[in-house]
């Protein structure tokens, strides 16, 4: 039922978004006549890995000039780049990868392969999930990278602090998950407000938490 679930609304996310796609796609081109798209080697399910979709927020080669993750005034984000991962709208085009079944709407956010390279035995169980385009976790951490802007060494903080508590959340959850809860992740997600309860409230951690 996920999967049909998953595919249903991954395709009709797609018809009906499908003009703002476009746009958002022409705005990235646009901007500084680079590639619209960019794709990054994940890990998912099993350990397999898989390349993620998302519209390029960053210069070129970016990851060339930087770490994976992303600090809060980071020079290497472009000007629509900002707009794009402040509304998250950078990540529709994952969409597709819930459509080829690499990712499902909801599940634990795919890591990189260094990064996963570090897990403990207990983390890796993260690894039998489908990773998704949201998650408990990314609700929690909405505003990481200004976390990441504070710290004094971003990656570590990243890896010490924020990474096991994400893997943390997601294994709670998955324990207590259903469609009925992945619904509220996903209005919860794209909504701007941080109030709103549903039936996923015990899976999350405390505020000020993480």
């Amino acid at each position: 039922m996920k999967r049909a679930y998953d595919v249903s609304f991954a395709a009709l996310g797609l018809a009906i978004l499908s003009p703002v796609l476009a746009v958002i796609a022409l705005a990235v081109k646009l901007s500084d006549f680079g590639p619209v798209l960019f794709l990054q080697e994940r890990i998912g399910q099993f350990g397999r890995t898989f390349r993620i979709w998302k519209f390029r927020t960053m210069i070129v080669d970016a990851e060339k000039f930087g770490l994976s993750i992303t600090k809060r005034g980071d020079r290497r984000v472009t000007r629509i780049g900002r707009i794009l991962r402040a509304t998250k709208l950078d990540e529709l085009p994952q969409l597709w990868n819930v459509l080829r079944g690499d990712m499902s709407l909801v599940g634990p956010r795919p890591e990189v392969p260094r990064y996963v390279a570090r897990y403990t035995a207990e983390q890796r169980r993260v690894l039998e999930l489908k990773p998704g385009m949201t998650d408990v976790a990314s609700l929690a951490f909405r505003h990481e990278e200004r976390m990441l802007g504070c710290a004094q060494d971003p990656e570590q903080f990243y890896l010490e602090c924020c990474l096991p508590r994400k893997i943390e959340m997601n294994l709670g959850y998955s324990r207590q998950a259903n469609l009925l809860r992945d619904t509220w992740v996903i209005l919860r997600t794209l909504s701007p407000f941080q109030f709103v309860q549903g039936p996923l409230h015990q899976a999350e951690p405390a505020r000020g938490r993480g």
